[in-house]
C-alpha cells in the first residue's frame, strides 16, 4: 500500500521510498523526498508563480527521462494550475506554490525547470540567465572565467549578477531585471554573449553549432526566450549521482581550479544553507533588479 502523508493539511501519496534512483551512490527516493522537504524554504520562493516544466526520471537517470509540461494525469485538485499561452495554443501547467505541492511533485521524481517570467505576466522577463556549457575538454573551471567576465560586464550596465552550478557540467549566471519583453531580454543576452566571444575568443562561443564548441564555453543566451526554461535553483538533476543546481559565491567561482570544487551533492546542501543561506535571495527582491540599457 502506498504511504499517505499529511503535508500542510493535504494528503500526499509517497511511493517506493526505498527505490534506488541514483545507483552510483545508492541515493533512494526517500532521500530525494527528504532533500526537497528540508530545502523547501529556499527552493519554493524560486518556483512560486512560475509555471513548472518537469523533467521526469522515475526509474533514475539511467531509465526513461522525459519532459512533462502539461498538468500530469492524476494531479490532485488542490495543486494550483494555470493557463499558459503558447504559439500552438494555450496549455495548462502546474504552479508549485507550497510545500504540499512540492512534495507531490517530488514524488513524481523530477527536475524542476522554470521560465524567466511569472504567471501574471507571461513573456515579460524579470530574470536574465546565461547558461555556460563547457565543451570537452573544457570544464566548469573555464566556465568560471567566463562567468566573472559576464559579472563585470553586467555590472557596467548597472546589473548585479549571481551564480549557481547547473548541477551538470556548467554554470548559470543570473540577474534580476526590471521586467522587459522576453524578446528584448534575448536580444540583450545575445549581444553580451557575442561581446564575450570577441573579448575571450579562445574560450567563448555564442553559436549553438556543436562543432564549434570543443574546448570552449558555449554562452547560451537563448534560454531567455519566453518558451524556454532553465533548471531551477536547488533542483536535483538526473545525473549518475544526486547533484544539485547549487548557488555559489563569487569567491568560489573566482578561485575554482578543479571541477570537484563546484560539484555539490544533496547531502551537502544542509550545511551550505546554514553557512550561506540563500545566495540567490536578492533575485526575489524587485527593488534590487537592474534595468536593461
Amino acid at each position: 500500500m502506498t504511504p499517505i502523508t499529511e503535508v500542510e493539511g493535504r494528503r500526499v501519496a509517497l511511493s517506493n521510498l526505498d527505490k534506488v534512483l541514483y545507483p552510483a551512490t545508492g541515493f533512494t527516493k526517500g532521500e530525494v523526498l527528504h532533500y526537497y522537504a528540508t530545502t523547501a524554504e529556499v527552493l519554493l520562493p524560486h518556483l512560486r508563480d512560475r509555471p513548472v516544466s518537469f523533467l521526469r526520471y522515475p526509474d533514475g537517470p539511467e531509465g526513461q527521462v522525459f519532459f512533462t509540461k502539461n498538468v500530469p494525469p492524476g494531479t490532485p485538485d488542490w495543486v494550483t494550475t494555470a493557463e499558459v499561452p503558447r504559439s500552438e495554443g494555450p496549455a495548462r501547467m502546474v504552479l508549485v506554490q507550497d510545500l504540499a505541492s512540492l512534495m507531490w511533485a517530488a514524488n513524481l521524481v523530477t527536475e524542476f525547470h522554470t521560465p524567466q517570467w511569472v504567471i501574471r505576466a507571461p513573456g515579460l522577463a524579470d530574470r536574465l540567465v546565461f547558461d555556460l556549457d563547457p565543451g570537452a575538454p573544457a570544464t566548469v573551471v573555464e566556465c568560471c572565467e567566463v562567468a566573472v567576465w559576464l559579472r563585470e560586464r553586467l555590472a557596467a550596465d548597472g546589473i548585479e549578477a549571481y551564480v549557481k552550478t547547473s548541477g551538470a557540467k556548467g554554470l548559470h549566471v543570473l540577474a534580476g531585471v526590471t521586467p522587459v519583453s522576453s524578446e528584448r531580454a534575448v536580444e540583450y543576452a545575445k549581444a553580451l554573449a557575442m561581446e564575450a566571444e570577441a573579448a575571450l575568443p579562445r574560450l567563448v562561443v555564442h553559436r549553438m553549432t556543436r562543432s564549434l564548441r570543443a574546448g570552449k564555453v558555449f554562452v547560451d543566451w537563448s534560454q531567455n526566450a519566453a518558451r524556454k526554461t532553465t533548471a531551477a535553483p536547488y533542483t536535483l538533476r538526473a545525473r549518475a549521482a544526486e547533484c544539485v543546481s547549487a548557488p555559489v559565491t563569487w569567491e568560489e567561482v573566482s578561485t575554482c581550479g578543479n571541477p570537484d570544487q563546484l560539484t555539490f551533492m544533496a547531502r551537502e546542501l544542509e550545511l551550505r544553507l546554514l553557512e550561506y543561506g540563500d545566495l540567490l535571495e536578492p533575485l526575489l527582491d524587485a527593488g534590487q533588479a537592474g534595468a536593461l540599457p
